[in-house]
C-alpha cells in the first residue's frame, strides 16, 4: 500500500545499536522513538535481548535492534547476551557504536573495536552523554576515536537532552541502501506486548533492588489476556531468582518491595497498553538458573 507514496530515493535499513554496558544505548534508542522501548536503569548491562525499535520519517526508516551490552565474562549467562549481541551486527546494514564520553577507555570497548574491524559495515559512532563533559573536551574525545577505526560519521550527541539526534539520525540516513519501508510508518516496534511488560517488570526491579538481585533475577509473563470490553489487561508474572534470601530480599517487609515493583511497572505498562492494567506478580526461587544453559533458554534468553 505505501509503494505509491515513496519515492525512488526513499532509504530503509537496520541499524545495530552497540557499545559497553550503561553507555546509554537504550535511552538513545527511546529517544530517537519518542516512546520507551527499551528498558533503562543506572546498573549496567540492564538490556538482555535484541529490542528492536522503528523510526520512520518522509524520506527513510530506520530500524533499530538495541543489543545487550558488550563485555568479558566467564559467567555463562553473560557469555551468552554478548553472543545475542555480537551476532545482531550480521543481520544489519550499519552499526552505530555508542561510548560514553564521561567515562576513561574500558575492556568492553576494546572487544567491540576489535570485533569492528573484522567486518565491513558502515559504523557511525556516536559519543554519549556530552552533557556531562565539558565542552572544550568534546573535541579531543572525537579525535581519539578517529585514531581508533574509520568511522563513517562521529557525532556527539546527548541522549538526556536530545542534544543533536536530529544530526545523528540523518548521519545514518546518508548511509543507508535505497529502498522501500520495511514495516509499516506506524509501527514503533516488533516486540509483542507481554514481552514488553516483562521488560518494564524487570526494569523495576533493576531500579528498586540492590547489586545483587538485578543480575539474578529473570521475569516470565505466564498469562497475558485483553478484556476489550471492560478496557483491562490481565497480567501474571513470575519473577525467578537463584536464591531463598534474593526471594526474601524482592518481597520485602511484608510485601513492600514486591508491591513497589508492581505499582509502578503497573503504571508504565498501562501507558504502553492504553487501558487499565491489573498485575499479579510471584517470585520463585530456580537455583543458580544463570549457569543452567537449560534454565536460561526455559526463561527466553
Amino acid at each position: 500500500m505505501q509503494e505509491n507514496r515513496i519515492d525512488s530515493n526513499y532509504r530503509s535499513g537496520f541499524v545495530a545499536i552497540a557499545g559497553a554496558p550503561n553507555v546509554g544505548k537504550s535511552s538513545i534508542l527511546n529517544h530517537m522513538i519518542g516512546e520507551k522501548i527499551a528498558i533503562t536503569s543506572k546498573k549496567p548491562q540492564t538490556t538482555r535481548n535484541r529490542i528492536l525499535g522503528i523510526v520512520t520519517r518522509p524520506s527513510f526508516q530506520l530500524v533499530f535492534i538495541d543489543t545487550p551490552g558488550i563485555h568479558k565474562s566467564s559467567r555463562l549467562f553473560n557469555i551468552r547476551i554478548v553472543d545475542v549481541a555480537l551476532s545482531a551486527w550480521s543481520d544489519t546494514d550499519i552499526i552505530l557504536f555508542v561510548v560514553d564520553a564521561s567515562c576513561s577507555e574500558r575492556e568492553s570497548e576494546e572487544i567491540i573495536v576489535g570485533n569492528l574491524k573484522g567486518q565491513e559495515k558502515p559504523v557511525v559512532l556516536a559519543v554519549n552523554k556530552i552533557d556531562l563533559i565539558k565542552k572544550n573536551a568534546r573535541a579531543a574525545i572525537i579525535e581519539q576515536w578517529a585514531a581508533r577505526y574509520p568511522f563513517k560519521a562521529m557525532i556527539p550527541v546527548s541522549a538526556r537532552h536530545g542534544t543533536h539526534m536530529k544530526e545523528l539520525l540523518e548521519a545514518m540516513r546518508l548511509l543507508l541502501p535505497i529502498g522501500p519501508p520495511l514495516f509499516p510508518e506506524d509501527s514503533l516496534t516488533d516486540m509483542p506486548e507481554r514481552l514488553i511488560a516483562a521488560e518494564l517488570i524487570r526494569e523495576k526491579i533493576f531500579r528498586l533492588t540492590g547489586q545483587e538481585i538485578p543480575y539474578s533475577s529473570a521475569v516470565v509473563v505466564d498469562s497475558y489476556s485483553a478484556e476489550d470490553e471492560k478496557n483491562l489487561i490481565k497480567i501474571r508474572a513470575t519473577i525467578h531468582v537463584e536464591q531463598d534470601s534474593q526471594k526474601g530480599i524482592i518481597i520485602g517487609k511484608k510485601g513492600s518491595k514486591l508491591k513497589a515493583i508492581g505499582e509502578q511497572a503497573r503504571k508504565e505498562i498501562e501507558h504502553m497498553a492504553g487501558k487499565k492494567v491489573f498485575l499479579d506478580l510471584f517470585v520463585r526461587v530456580q537455583k543458580n538458573w544463570s549457569r543452567d544453559a537449560k534454565a536460561i533458554e526455559r526463561l527466553g534468553y
